[in-house]
């Protein structure tokens, strides 16, 4: 339960389904362009305390609106994109742009609803952000917090920014405990491609959604 709730507050960021209506209702924050890294980062915990507070029994019964939760938050400020590519490896150029595009979106919602529900045990204060220390680098920042567990644990979270073409900073990359999630699941995609293939991978993921994931991340812990 630790883990996913480490995991959910940082990388279940969302599929494209709507916002429910009580989501809509956390503090609007100022355009991302309008931005530093560090304060989307606080926006983020801010609004996710918010959306969630007062809500949870609600959200336990309805996944959906909690993935909406999720979407309305993060999605906003992730390069959902760019990270894909990451996460593909040596394999996004030998994919298609529509392979590239599916895989984006197929990989993302399992994700998030494979952790979603960790994210019923987010309260208000969980995410410290720590300062900012040195200059902006438009290629990779690196936000740096703590999120504080039941037991008062801190796991250390952080966050890897870029500016993209639209002078927007968007996170691509999440490292908790220092292991990068963009790392984790190459490996992980790596080797499910070249077990099965690149069309059968977002196939299994587009149809099986989280079961998918849950079992290549099963076998990747199989082969360590």
């Amino acid at each position: 339960m630790l883990r996913r709730l480490a995991l959910a507050t940082a990388v279940a960021l969302g599929s494209v389904i709507a916002a429910p209506a009580f989501a809509q209702a956390a503090p609007a924050a100022a355009p991302a362009a309008q931005q530093t890294p560090v304060q989307i980062v606080q926006s983020i915990a801010d609004q996710l305390a918010t959306a969630i507070d007062g809500h949870r029994d609600e959200l336990k019964q309805h996944q959906e609106k909690l993935i909406g939760i999720i979407d309305e938050v993060f999605l906003p400020h992730f390069d959902i994109d760019y990270a894909s590519i990451l996460v593909l490896g040596q394999h996004a150029r030998e994919a298609t742009p529509a392979q590239r595009e599916r895989f984006a979106k197929a990989f993302y919602n399992s994700i998030t609803h494979r952790y979603a529900e960790g994210l019923l045990n987010y309260t208000r204060g969980r995410v410290k952000v720590l300062p900012f220390n040195g200059d902006l680098n438009d290629k990779r920042s690196v936000v740096r917090t703590q999120v504080v567990l039941d037991d008062g644990k801190l796991v250390a979270i952080d966050y890897a920014f870029r500016k993209t073409s639209t002078g927007d900073w968007k996170a691509y990359d999440v490292i908790i405990e220092g292991i990068s999630y963009v790392t984790n699941y190459r490996n992980q995609v790596d080797a499910e491609i070249r077990k099965v293939g690149i069309n059968q991978l977002i196939t299994n993921l587009e149809t099986q959604g989280e079961k998918a994931l849950a079992a290549m991340e099963k076998d990747n812990k199989g082969t360590k």
